[in-house]
């Protein structure tokens, strides 16, 4: 994983147990999430577009709004992406 990216988006995880194929979809939401164009290059480079819109569909994680854009990007419907037909934890609080 480049320098960069890593410093950036998993300042919070130690870069020799991070595992690109182990911990695929934490680097999927994470880069999806908070990338930059060029982190989304990267994210091509080393994932196919069907793993990139199965992490889309089902992750719990990323924000309404990502998930949103990228359901649109990859022509999802709404319906097939968790995290917006259901609510966020911190919406049940609330």
């Amino acid at each position: 994983m480049e320098y960069s990216i890593y410093h950036r988006l998993f300042w919070d995880t130690d870069k020799n147990n991070l595992d690109i194929s182990g911990h695929k979809r934490f680097i999927i939401e994470r880069v999806l999430q908070f990338g930059m164009p060029n982190d989304i290059k990267w994210l091509l480079s080393i994932y196919s577009e069907k793993d990139i819109i199965d992490v889309v569909k089902k992750s719990k994680s990323i924000d309404k709004k990502t998930a949103n854009f990228w359901a649109i990007h990859y022509g999802i419907d709404k319906d097939e992406v968790l995290c917006l037909t259901r609510p966020l934890m911190h919406e049940l609080f609330y």
